[in-house]
């Protein structure tokens, strides 16, 4: 995690509210979960897609970071559909 201060997009915090994901969740999966897709495209600032693990239940984070503002954005959070994702949650399944 680049910084301790989260910003959540009301986005985020609606998908959080939704799927019980509380903000303890969020800056575990930060610390320790590994980032699968970069999108350097992003605007106003590049982000990226972070897999982590929470008692066991795969939780994906798509986060950038505000470096003037010293601030890690929170865009969106989800728990990702085995039916689109491969058995580990680190890649897309190929569509059918």
């Amino acid at each position: 995690m680049a910084y301790d201060r989260l910003v959540f997009r009301v986005h985020a915090t609606r998908r959080m509210f939704r799927r019980r994901i509380i903000e303890q969740d969020i800056r575990h999966v930060l610390e320790t979960g590994e980032v699968i897709e970069d999108y350097p495209d992003d605007t106003p600032y590049p982000s990226r897609l972070i897999l982590g693990f929470c008692n066991a239940r795969p939780i994906h984070v798509v986060a950038a970071d505000n470096h003037e503002d010293q601030q890690t954005i929170i865009i969106t959070v989800y728990e990702p559909d085995p039916a689109k994702w491969d058995p580990t949650f680190r890649k897309r399944r190929e569509p059918s």
